[in-house]
């Protein structure tokens, strides 16, 4: 067990203050504390959904949770800068009205850990959170799998209920997809769940899980996220018609995902499918194919200690994502009048000058990119995008190798 103060978090007092301003005081109840990631995505863009291979990294941006069992059936849960929420442990059916809300998160993570074998008590958690929201490094992933690792150190003590990475993220994304509404695949709750950076292969019935060792301290990058201010949840519906599209072309051949659709087939007949479903359907189904055997080559990178090859990787990922994916650049106005995201890439383009790599991030159209900036530069990157943008845009970022946990307290 761990003190509060020993749980690797800056805010024990922000969480002590917030149970007790809304539940009073713990008293004799047994503590617990919870903590999850966010998540870069550093290989592998729209790739998971489709059965292909990402490259991901926990990042030492966290949400946090300072919980107590309560004795009744209702779970409460209170939200720094989220508000409060509070439903029946028997009441775990997924609501329209709820689509998009917290409450929709944590009503299925409750639902999912009772289908695993877990068994509901009623319960007081606190949380908050260092992870920006709407900024693409997946806070409510972050969220789904904080949630996971509580239920199960609040209420399944002996361990019976399932608690490896795996199980836990594939958890988080149905309950995103069915609770929450968002058609997502399960990169982002596994890379929170998993911690540190993996490769991660998403054509089997279970992804596979690679942790990759390399040393990100002294490769001589910094990694710096680049919020565009465009929360990409509002352009959901353009999102959505991502993975729609690459369905389309997979059914086009009788399967559900193009990893099951051989590539050299695909070029063969990519006239039917320009015929069929238009050439934007098309292009995201080439980006598909060799974005995903890209990742390969980066993963390989990686393992070899070539940063710079890695990096190669990302330019070209980059350069695919706004052309042949197109999600960088939202239409939903009809004029692209507004495009945030394609603004910073064309920023960080200024400023690296060459040097390093940048890339959209994450489900694109808003939210942010992903700057590899020479460590010697990091400062001066900040400082002059954030003067050109008028607002403070960039998040430095490292790789945290501890993922999802959760513990009692002493």
């Amino acid at each position: 067990m761990t003190t509060l103060e020993d749980a690797r978090t800056p805010a024990p007092a922000r969480l002590r203050k917030r149970f007790a301003e809304r539940f009073g005081n713990a008293g004799a109840r047994p503590l617990a504390f919870a903590s999850a990631p966010g998540r870069v995505e550093l290989a592998g863009n729209h790739t998971d959904h489709q059965g292909g291979r990402t490259i991901s990294a926990a990042i030492d941006r966290r949400i946090y949770a300072l919980a107590a069992p309560n004795g009744t059936d209702e779970m409460r849960v209170s939200m720094e800068s989220f508000g409060d929420i509070a439903l029946s442990c028997g009441d775990l059916d997924a609501r329209e009205s709820e689509r998009g809300t917290s409450l929709a998160l944590v009503r299925g993570m409750a639902a999912a850990f009772v289908r695993a074998g877990g068994r509901l008590s009623g319960f007081d958690a606190a949380t908050c959170s260092d992870i920006p929201a709407g900024a693409g490094v997946s806070s409510s992933a972050a969220f789904e799998m904080l949630v996971g690792v509580l239920l199960r150190v609040l209420c399944d003590p002996t361990g019976a209920v399932p608690c490896d990475p795996v199980a836990l993220a594939l958890e988080g994304a149905q309950v995103e997809q069915a609770y929450f509404g968002k058609p997502c695949g399960v990169q982002d709750q596994l890379a929170s769940a998993q911690g540190g950076a993996a490769a991660f292969d998403f054509a089997g019935d279970l992804p596979r899980v690679e942790p990759i060792a390399f040393d990100w301290e002294a490769c001589g990058y910094a990694l710096c996220l680049v919020d565009s201010r465009c929360d990409h949840s509002v352009h959901a519906d353009e999102y959505a018609a991502v993975p729609a599209d690459m369905r389309a072309v997979a059914r086009r051949f009788g399967c559900e995902r193009l990893e099951d659709v051989p590539y050299p087939v695909f070029l063969a007949r990519l006239a039917d499918v320009r015929a069929h479903l238009g050439d934007r359907a098309a292009l995201r189904a080439l980006h598909y194919f060799e974005e995903t055997r890209r990742v390969a080559a980066q993963q390989r990178a990686l393992e070899s200690g070539d940063i710079e090859g890695f990096l190669e990787g990302v330019r070209q990922s980059g350069a695919s994502s706004a052309q042949f994916l197109q999600n960088v650049s939202p239409r939903g106005d009809g004029l692209g009048a507004r495009q945030p995201a394609m603004m910073v890439l064309a920023l960080c383009a200024h400023l690296l000058d060459g040097r390093g790599a940048y890339r959209i991030h994450g489900g694109g159209f808003g939210g942010s990119a992903l700057a590899f900036v020479p460590a010697e530069d990091i400062d001066a990157f900040c400082e002059s995008m954030d003067a050109l943008l008028g607002y403070d845009a960039c998040l430095r970022a490292k790789v945290d190798g501890r993922g999802a946990y959760a513990e009692r307290m002493a």
